[in-house]
């Protein structure tokens, strides 16, 4: 694969926290090359979802998804995607000591990007090993966060380029 753009997104909690996804994201969705999303989707049907409107989808589980969302997508995935290992996880733990717990769990997969979720909180950081941990937010639940955000980047010739942070405007009921 040539160039590769990417949207990242995770927690997305629909039905619980919205009745669907934000326009601005199924946008983003429908123009992307891949889409990663790091788990607690809640519903196989976001799944299906997501899946029909994405050219390729890289995805994991997370803590709040049912069995029928565990038995589509795994813990942990992975793919070469452009010259770049990527790979997405939904839990990687408390913010303190993130970077080094996940060069020791992750270190030995070779990856260079790692997308994750649970915290709801936007993070963007490179571990001591060179690994690059990147945390989308959510789109529906923003907790503590100014904004519900979602994530695009571009992956080339095996490097990461232009990681963009989008906020989402806020849903008037």
């Amino acid at each position: 694969m040539s160039a590769a753009r990417v949207v990242a997104t995770a927690d997305t909690h629909v039905p619980g926290r919205a009745r669907d996804l934000p326009p601005a994201l199924w946008d983003a969705i429908d123009r992307a090359d891949l889409v990663v999303h790091a788990g607690d989707w809640v519903a196989a049907s976001v799944v299906d979802a997501v899946a029909a409107r994405s050219r390729t989808l890289l995805a994991c589980h997370g803590n709040n998804d049912p069995a029928d969302v565990r038995a589509r997508v795994p813990e942990l995935a992975t793919a070469d995607v452009a010259g770049v290992r990527l790979g997405v996880v939904h839990e990687t733990g408390a913010a303190t000591g993130r970077e080094r717990r996940c060069d020791d769990r992750f270190g030995a997969l070779g990856l260079d990007v790692l997308v994750f979720g649970h915290s709801h909180i936007p993070w963007d950081t490179v571990t001591p090993g060179g690994l690059r941990l990147l945390n989308p937010g959510s789109p529906t639940d923003r907790r503590r966060q100014p904004a519900c955000t979602f994530l695009t980047f571009t992956l080339d010739d095996g490097a990461l380029h232009d990681v963009t942070l989008h906020a989402l405007p806020r849903r008037t009921a």
